[in-house]
């Protein structure tokens, strides 16, 4: 995977913590000690999963026009 820019990140983990926040299931397993230790925070937990590299999002960058 490239890496990402500060930007991309950040609308990753903003994207993904919205979903959590809206109730979607969580990519990861976590047990509840570990979800105590995030204080259930949808944030949180989203960068735990960018971390991981388990995120089903990807970047799409608009390649530049070639000059002839």
């Amino acid at each position: 995977m490239e890496e990402l820019t500060k930007y991309e990140k950040a609308r990753l983990i903003g994207a993904r913590a919205l979903q959590i926040s809206m109730g979607a299931p969580l990519l990861l397993d976590l047990k509840d000690v570990d979800l105590e230790k995030l204080n259930y925070n949808p944030i949180e937990i989203a960068k735990l999963e960018m971390e991981k590299g388990v995120l089903p999002i990807t970047v799409k960058r608009p390649m530049p026009k070639k000059i002839e």
